[in-house]
């Protein structure tokens, strides 16, 4: 992923890419608004890492370690994969006129927030069990007939209320659940996601970052929708750029796995508390999403050069998005050592998911609000529900 998305952006410094120019002299600017972000969200400059489990405390509330009391260590565990896992998957692009509001406190939440408080919500009433008496799990029996009916009821979706790509959501579920089925190895027996806990433990050693990716990528690759033919299955966040030559199979491919990756981040932090330290996070990239890409359209390091693109919604595999994203993936890389040397941390302080976190997210959001009333990204996309 990483050494494609390099060889496009160098492409792009040599002037020579179809759809943007690349102004890496405006990197420093775009690091000094990170590192800005970053001293406002984390004043001590302890930023966690970036993962799912930040959107969970949104607020002020710890939801989880309500849910969670009375557990003991390996089911709570389990217990976090299963949460965890549905959430993540769930959380591509809502659009910029879907709302949760929270039973509990009365507040409204939008965009990733909503999506995870919603999907919390839907956790703790054991949506996604099919047993009664242990509603908190995500097994493979209820997560194969989630009707998007109920799906959409969960997320207080509907003509009023629109979230983008509501089938694709449920398509993934259930997808989801026939991928448990399918790896009783991974996910025990009977299957549920927090299986993962125990075939992680049951390694000679902790995974690597890598391993971890790989074994997701390995189990989950059944579940995304068919895109470009690979040994039968759909490769999932895989898309196609002309500049890229292999003279072989992989010609013109340009991997992301934007979802996975985020939930490989997502399950270091459960994993670490009972004892599986995940490794070599450095192996992650950034993620090749809207607000990391949005912050160097609207920050001014990428110029489109047809302003045509901001006009219309464009679908995940239209070559100036695969560009995008690509070129948010290794300019991420090129400004972490930026801001670390304006906030004064090295790498092992401010590692990429803290530099995600603190951090470029943030700060795409902060630029895009300022660009645009609506908030939602300088080029709008189309959502499935699978991808973004």
């Amino acid at each position: 992923m990483r050494r494609r998305c390099r060889e496009i952006l160098a492409i792009g410094e040599r002037g020579n890419l179809p759809h943007f120019d690349v102004r890496t002299d405006r990197l420093p600017a775009v690091a000094g608004i990170v590192a800005d972000v970053t001293r406002k969200r984390y004043p001590d400059l302890a930023v966690p890492p970036h993962s799912r489990w930040r959107h969970f405390e949104i607020g002020g509330t710890d939801r989880w370690s309500a849910l969670a009391q009375g557990l003991d260590r390996d089911e709570r565990a389990r217990v976090a994969l299963d949460l965890v896992a549905p959430s993540v998957l769930l959380d591509a692009g809502a659009g910029d006129g879907w709302r949760f509001r929270e039973a509990g406190t009365g507040r409204e939440f939008a965009r990733s927030e909503g999506l995870a408080v919603a999907s919390f919500a839907m956790f703790s009433s054991g949506l996604f069990s099919s047993d009664p008496a242990q509603p908190l799990r995500a097994d493979a029996s209820a997560l194969r007939t989630c009707a998007t009916e109920r799906l959409a009821e969960a997320f207080q979706a509907g003509p009023g209320n629109r979230l983008e790509g509501m089938e694709g959501r449920a398509d993934l579920l259930r997808a989801l659940g026939d991928a448990l089925e399918a790896r009783p190895d991974l996910f025990g027996s009977p299957p549920r996601i927090g299986g993962l806990f125990d075939y992680f433990r049951s390694l000679a050693a902790p995974p690597s970052a890598a391993e971890l990716l790989e074994t997701l990528l390995d189990a989950l690759h059944p579940i995304w929708p068919a895109r470009i033919p690979a040994d039968g299955a759909g490769p999932g966040d895989v898309w196609y750029h002309a500049s890229l030559r292999r003279g072989d199979g992989t010609d013109g491919l340009v991997p992301f796995h934007k979802l996975t990756q985020w939930l490989a981040y997502s399950l270091v932090e459960p994993l670490a508390k009972a004892e599986i330290p995940v490794r070599d996070l450095h192996e992650l990239t950034g993620l090749a999403e809207y607000r990391n890409g949005g912050l160097f359209i609207d920050g001014g390091v990428l110029a489109p050069r047809d302003e045509g693109i901001y006009a219309g919604e464009h679908p995940p595999g239209a070559e100036p998005i695969v560009e995008w994203r690509a070129l948010t993936v290794a300019l991420l890389d090129r400004l972490a050592p930026l801001v670390r040397g304006q906030l004064g941390l090295d790498e092992a302080r401010l590692p990429l998911a803290g530099l995600l976190e603190g951090g470029t997210w943030a700060a795409g959001r902060m630029l895009a609000h300022k660009a645009r009333e609506s908030g939602g990204p300088p080029v709008r996309l189309e959502s499935d529900g699978t991808v973004f």
